[in-house]
């Protein structure tokens, strides 16, 4: 039986994480702090459970540099759920921040006010999402299945990468590409631009901030940017102050599957609609244990919190902490950098065995997607067999487009990338 220490693990999610971590969250499992119970047996209620949470927290919040403006929620059902809980959050915001300007102007008419947020709606409610891999088409999707009685203009398809690469995700296309509500002059800004940063199946990742994060003005209401981070959090420093919203499911770079984390913009948070006025202009409220509102209120206690994933992922950031010191994300960012490198520097020097699927200017650090042999499948079967036999794991591609997918992970060390640096060079020398 293979020992921990003998396994490199490539896996796209759950991820490994550092055995270390592993052999603490192991002694918790058992006596959590001496006390006695399991950290899967404490109450969320307990102070144990509030002091781990504004510990996690607070360290997130030194790492990642999230400024006051912003606040960190701890949620469940996984990044997947947000896919709803953005659009229902940002429209209710967006309403309700129409309805207070309607109500200074027109008093108390609350007739008025209603037929004043209905046509804002017809005319100005667009949803703005990038689809460059199969995260953000999921996710479009269900902000289409959610808002399709309002009519099929609200959520706006600014850009689909599809079209410019042959119909699949192998490339991010030029922002002169892109048709953002709001960037012809005279039209209003959508409630929200959504993007994946990178995306998992198809190996695609933005290489920088998009201009328009960029060049997007702190604090200002319009237009709010949310970003799916899930694959690449923690791997390069982020200016959150940029963001509406980031939310990333931490089974990749932070924890164990069962934990979500927003960090959402503060006066979306304590900007509560009145769901009554909601439902009057046919805009669905958010069910409660999705409400960003609501779990901040409850400071992410609204229901049972699994508290061991929150654990883990205390301990990873910790640890980033203490290896990257002042330089933080900045140094976790050059070691991805490195590792990513050297794979992909082996894969491009040997074109007849291996070829990368996205284009050299979208490809991932975090998931490297390549074919063997234009996609033979006796190669493919026999790369991913040796590799077994090597203990080099996980890097069978996504089911939904098949290949070879390494993922980079930050847990991943150098040493086990070197390893498979060197299976990748003997396989290629074997032909």
């Amino acid at each position: 039986m293979p020992s921990r220490e003998n396994i490199a693990y490539f896996g796209a999610g759950p991820a490994p994480l550092p055995t270390a971590v592993l052999q603490s969250a192991a002694q918790a499992m058992l006596n959590y702090k001496d006390s006695g119970l399991s950290i899967c047996e404490i109450s969320h209620r307990s102070t144990l459970a509030a002091d781990l949470l504004e510990e996690t927290k607070s360290r997130l919040r030194a790492l990642l540099e999230i400024p006051d403006t912003h606040d960190v929620l701890f949620m469940q059902a996984g990044a997947s759920a947000q896919f709803s809980a953005v659009p229902l959050n940002l429209a209710a915001f967006w309403v309700e921040i129409r309805r207070r300007a309607a109500m200074e102007e027109l008093g108390d008419d609350e007739d008025a006010t209603l037929e004043r947020v209905r046509n804002e709606m017809k005319q100005n409610l667009r949803m703005d999402y990038l689809v460059t891999g199969s995260w953000t088409l999921k996710a479009a999707q269900e902000a289409v299945l959610l808002f399709e009685p309002l009519g099929q203009q609200v959520v706006n398809i600014a850009v689909d990468s599809r079209q410019f690469s042959d119909g699949n995700f192998r490339t991010i296309p030029d922002e002169r590409h892109w048709s953002l509500t709001g960037s012809v002059k005279g039209t209003v800004s959508p409630v929200f631009m959504y993007y994946c940063d990178n995306e998992t199946v198809d190996g695609v990742e933005f290489p920088s901030l998009p201009k328009i994060v960029n060049h997007h003005v702190a604090g200002t209401t319009e237009p709010l940017i949310v970003a799916d981070m899930s694959s690449n959090i923690l791997s390069r420093p982020v200016d959150v102050s940029k963001y509406g919203a980031i939310f990333f499911g931490a089974q990749k770079n932070i924890s164990s599957a069962g934990l979500t984390v927003a960090i959402v913009r503060k006066d979306i948070l304590t900007t509560v609609p009145q769901t009554g006025f909601l439902h009057a202009v046919g805009i669905p409220s958010p069910p409660t244990v999705l409400s960003w509102p609501a779990i901040y209120k409850a400071n992410s206690l609204y229901n049972t919190l699994e508290l061991l994933p929150v654990y883990i992922a205390n301990l990873v950031i910790r640890d980033l902490l203490a290896v990257h010191g002042a330089r933080k994300l900045e140094g976790q960012a050059e070691l991805v950098r490195k590792k990513a490198e050297l794979l992909y520097e082996i894969l491009d020097a040997n074109p007849d065995v291996y070829q990368v699927v996205p284009d050299k200017t979208a490809r991932s650090r975090m998931n490297l997607c390549f074919r063997v042999k234009g996609g033979d499948k006796a190669a493919e079967t026999a790369f991913v067999k040796g590799a077994e036999e090597l203990m080099l794991q996980g890097l069978k591609g996504h089911r939904s487009v098949g290949g070879i997918r390494v993922s980079n992970y930050n847990a991943v060390t150098l040493a086990q990338v070197q390893k498979l640096a060197k299976y990748l060079t003997d396989f290629a020398n074997q032909g």
